[in-house]
């Protein structure tokens, strides 16, 4: 790997581990400083080997840069003065030891206490993936913006306000104790989730991108795995969930970057491996009494890594759509839920439950309504399919629907 493509990798990998111990060590106040000096460091490898070409250990040399960069900010600033130096004098520890603390476990320490930080129920939804994708992945503004298909400057106001909610709620860098965590734990997993999301339905045509976000979501999410007191059922199911979803990606896309519906995708992409590791999490999630929406949707998406369109599979993912409604309402989950319908019980019932939703706003809505139609009405089914491609936001999508009404067979609706 040359230096044109290492830095950039490192960056990714490494710039949220020095922003998560420094801002750990620091506090929120001092969060630009954290993400200056993280800057500045990658900004120094870039020049410097650029001219000497990259160190034999390049993670350890930026942590050696990014300690003394640190070291030397605290000794010229007057907050070290005034404030963190009468802290360190009256520890017990020598100052070298609590300046900055690179070490693997200190790293992940740090991480796993900047996810629930970042992720406090008084930050926004919205925010916290922003904050997350910044500080816990490593994404550039630049990245952030692509992905909610808006500017740098809107990207950055979102994140100044959330900096400043964590500075004015006196937010805490740390793992919630026993008898909260499980609270605080439901947001940190709900971001996971809507990260998630924002890579496998984004509609941004940045295909790398938006895997990568999907691959980040399962990385933090693999934190928790492993920490003992975030260990939780619940967690292990979202694993799963996100593990069998991103073993179908490869097979959701076509080289031509175009949405392949279910039915059609080529079941030889699929990755085995991924399906061998979500069922792994599937068996883990199956403890304690509580069942959550995790749940219902690992084993939904669980469900659909079995290739055989058989009966069976359609019936048993119609029971998990009818508990998962019961846990929490979703309109888009009613809706593939009235997919599954038609598949175990056929389309003139699915037809009734459909039109029930009347979900008038959303092209997907219409779409079914074209699928349930077909061979049935196909005048009913054409007009159906006119009225989602007029609601379809990406040219992908609208592509899928013109063929479909282009087209003398009607197949499956995007079941994603």
């Amino acid at each position: 790997m040359g230096n044109r493509d290492l830095i950039p990798h490192l960056f990714r990998t490494e710039y949220r581990k020095i922003v998560s111990v420094l801002c750990r060590r620091f506090g929120f106040e001092q969060i630009e400083i954290a993400e200056d000096i993280a800057s500045d460091t990658f900004l120094t490898a870039a020049q410097t080997w650029g001219y000497e070409g990259a160190p034999e250990n390049p993670t350890a040399w930026l942590y050696h840069v990014a300690k003394n960069k640190a070291k030397n900010f605290l000794q010229r600033e007057s907050l070290f003065e005034n404030k963190i130096s009468h802290e360190i004098k009256n520890s017990s520890s020598d100052f070298e030891e609590q300046e900055i603390d690179l070490s693997p476990h200190n790293i992940n320490d740090s991480q796993l206490q900047m996810m629930f930080a970042v992720c406090h129920p008084s930050i926004p939804p919205e925010a916290q993936i922003g904050l997350s994708l910044r500080i816990l992945c490593g994404f550039g503004i630049e990245e952030i913006a692509d992905a909610f298909l808006t500017n740098k400057e809107a990207i950055n106001k979102r994140l100044f306000r959330a900096k400043e909610k964590l500075r004015e709620e006196k937010i805490k860098i740390e793992i919630p104790g026993p008898t909260e965590i499980d609270e605080r734990l439901e947001a940190v997993l709900r971001t996971i989730y809507l990260l998630f999301n924002e890579g496998y339905y984004s509609t941004s045509q940045n295909t790398t991108l938006r895997k990568d976000l999907c691959l980040e979501a399962m990385r933090l999410s693999n934190m928790l795995v492993e920490n003992e007191s975030t260990n939780k059922p619940q967690v292990n199911a979202l694993l799963a969930l996100m593990c069998f979803h991103a073993s179908r990606f490869d097979a959701r896309i076509n080289q031509r970057g175009e949405l392949v519906l279910y039915e059609d995708q080529d079941t030889g992409l699929w990755n085995a491996e991924l399906i061998n590791r979500g069922g792994y999490f599937l068996n883990r999630s199956a403890s304690g009494n509580n069942l959550s929406k995790y749940h219902c949707e690992a084993a939904i998406a669980y469900w659909h890594t079995q290739k055989e369109d058989t009966k069976e599979k359609w019936e048993n993912i119609l029971q998990l759509y009818n508990k998962l409604l019961q846990i929490e309402y979703s309109p888009i989950a009613a809706l593939n839920r009235t997919y599954a319908l038609s598949k175990a019980n056929g389309k003139q019932e699915a037809i009734v439950e459909a039109e029930k939703l009347k979900l008038t706003d959303n092209h997907f809505y219409f779409t079914l309504l074209g699928e349930l139609y077909g061979g049935i009405d196909n005048d009913t089914a054409r007009e159906y399919f006119r009225k989602a491609y007029s609601l379809a936001k990406t040219e992908n999508h609208k592509k899928t629907i013109r063929n479909k009404i282009d087209g003398v067979e009607f197949q499956t609706i995007p079941i994603k």
